[in-house]
């Protein structure tokens, strides 16, 4: 799981799936609320590295934007079977918040593994049609959530069933 800046809460469905879900683990961040680039990329990197076999990345928001910045090194494709990246964060939009700005510019790289990419048309943190962009450019498939928000606690998206059933037809559709 890669939450995105500020972690996701005790009623955010990354969470929910944890407590759930032994075998789901969190990167932590050593500082949620500053997220410097390079210290988060290595934290991703040593929780993908010392697991025992390939993972499924789990982004949300700036947690995308971390997984794919993550995945430009070389031996991503060998310990990464997949990602499911949901509501990515447009570092660069005009009102993102200047803590984000290190995070510029996004990776616009192909992902050396499948992806899905889900969004939503009413997104505070990034426009649709800069998802799609992002989807295009990373190789991700797309799904549209319509109106949806950011896709979090706030926007009514606690447990998220639905997106869990998601995540499992993804894993599905990879073994």
């Amino acid at each position: 799981m890669l939450p995105g800046w500020t972690n996701s809460g005790p009623g955010h469905w990354q969470t929910l799936w944890e407590s759930t879900h032994p075998e789901y683990e969190r990167v932590q961040q050593t500082d949620w609320d500053v997220p410097d680039r390079v210290s988060w990329l290595q934290r991703v990197d040593e929780a993908v590295f010392s697991s025992a076999g390939p993972v499924i990345l789990v982004g949300h928001s700036l947690g995308c934007i971390a997984a794919v910045a993550w995945a430009k090194q070389k031996g991503a494709e060998d310990r990464v079977a997949g990602a499911f990246l949901v509501a990515p964060a447009d570092t660069e939009r005009a009102n993102a918040p200047e803590v984000l700005h290190g995070w510029r510019p996004v990776p616009m790289n192909r992902l050396p593994f499948p992806s899905l990419l889900i969004a939503s048309r009413t997104d505070d943190s990034a426009l649709f049609s800069r998802s799609e962009q992002f989807a295009r450019a990373w190789g991700s498939d797309l799904i549209d959530l319509g109106d949806a928000g950011h896709i979090h606690t706030a926007a009514g998206y606690g447990a998220w069933p639905e997106g869990h059933r998601l995540l499992l037809d993804f894993v599905a559709r990879l073994t």
